[in-house]
């Protein structure tokens, strides 16, 4: 009998992905492992091997269709000696939902938020400033006949009114105590707020749609707490100077960011205790140094993982991070590449900004936000004033994880590898 072909959840996360691109057609003959689409997950685009042989029936999902939920039938496989008359029709309401695609919520479509109601019913248009003068002199927008555009209320139209007093509401009439938070605007109540102002109405894609969800839940949940210290990175940068020139005939150049991620990962080893993950009822001590590292791409950020960085050299973590780096901006990164690690690292330096706080990524247990290098005057060890390139650096920390005094040990040690890069190598 015909089979069906699904979705397929191709991460542990994978809810739903877009069919970017059929590599066969209705009619093809295919074999168990012959690439036949492309699918697009939240993370990456990857190519979907068919599991049994059989010719393409039917296709059910045509590509480019976004947001097809995982195990929802895409196509049908015909069995040797099938044909497509052996294909059940889906149900019409579902046939509905899978062959016409609804046609995209306009502005002008969503629906308006709760207009402030006039005597029948229509919305009146005021300004803010106009809007907060009636509230103050209790008069009642309804009345007010507004001289603006369209025949908006404005500033002179409230203060030249007579007081009239203001109807009051159903909501109003409420006791103050009986007043819950409000809610957050719906889509439809801000695209009203908006209805008489040009925009563009950006669609969120699978990765947007997870960085929201991630990142709201990472700072509902997480107890963050932030430590701070400044580094000095003159012998850091000397060596790294000198260190590049030998390296040069290999093609290999090391950049700071390298130099980060190797006192990340050594300094997990020096405080394993800090090298762990919150596991909802209890915690995940790591033995490697799995470190992830933030990659800006078009449209969202991807955090591929050096897994046991603490054991490879420089040059080694180098290679692979630009490599990750490469794959992560083409979209090509498969799931292993970004799952797991206990640890990130977030680098705006490198785009001038001098400090910031970072949002962990659950379930790490910290992330170490990296700032520029500036110059900048300081105290030697002598007591005299002279200028070096100071760099600084914020520890996000999940408290439920990691405690104040263990995360201020982590952050001294990553500390005592930048401004001793030397050691790095022993």
């Amino acid at each position: 009998m015909p089979v069906e072909i699904l979705m397929p959840a191709l991460s542990p996360t994978m809810e739903e992905g877009a069919l970017a691109k059929w590599l066969v057609k209705e009619g093809d003959t295919v074999s168990a492992g012959d690439v036949i689409a492309e699918i697009e997950t939240d993370k990456a685009t990857m190519e979907f091997e068919a599991v049994d042989e059989g010719t393409m029936g039917q296709i059910l999902v045509a590509e480019g269709t976004a947001a097809v939920k995982v195990n929802t039938p895409i196509a049908v496989l015909l069995e040797d000696g099938e044909s497509a008359d052996d294909i059940a029709p889906p149900p019409a309401a579902e046939q509905a939902t899978e062959r016409a695609p609804q046609a995209p919520v306009t502005p002008a479509d969503a629906a308006p938020a709760p207009p402030a109601p006039g005597r029948d019913g229509t919305r009146i248009f005021a300004s803010p400033l106009a809007r907060r003068i009636a509230e103050q002199k209790g008069l009642d927008l309804a009345q007010i006949t507004g001289s603006g555009p369209r025949g908006r209320i404005v500033k002179a139209d409230v203060e030249s009114a007579s007081a009239t007093p203001k109807t009051p509401d159903r909501a109003e009439e409420v006791p103050q105590q009986a007043a819950t938070a409000p809610a957050s605007p719906s889509a439809s109540q801000v695209a009203a707020l908006y209805a008489d102002r040009a925009f563009e109405e950006v669609p969120l894609d699978g990765m947007r749609k997870t960085i929201a969800a991630r990142l709201t839940e990472a700072k509902q949940t997480i107890p963050h707490f932030y430590l701070r210290r400044s580094v000095r990175l003159d012998a850091l940068l000397d060596f790294r100077a000198q260190i590049n020139a030998q390296l040069s005939a290999r093609g290999v150049k090391l950049s700071v960011n390298d130099f980060i991620i190797k006192a990340c990962a050594l300094a997990l080893q020096e405080v394993p205790d800090a090298n762990a993950v919150w596991a909802g009822d209890r915690i995940l001590r790591l033995t490697p140094s799995d470190v992830a590292v933030a990659v800006a791409i078009e449209g969202g950020l991807f955090t591929p993982v050096l897994r046991d960085a603490e054991a490879k050299s420089l040059s080694a973590l180098s290679t692979e991070m630009k490599d990750l780096a490469a794959r992560a901006r083409d979209r090509k990164l498969a799931p292993q590449d970004y799952q797991g690690g206990s640890f990130a690292i977030s680098n705006l330096g490198m785009m001038g900004i001098e400090n910031f706080d970072a949002v962990i990524n659950p379930p790490h247990g910290a992330i170490l936000a990296v700032g520029a290098g500036i110059k900048q005057p300081v105290v030697t060890e002598d007591g005299s004033l002279g200028v070096a390139t100071v760099m600084s650096m914020t520890l996000s920390v999940d408290h439920r994880v990691i405690d104040g005094a263990l995360g201020a040990d982590l952050l001294a040690a990553i500390v005592r590898h930048l401004e001793n890069p030397m050691a790095m190598l022993a």
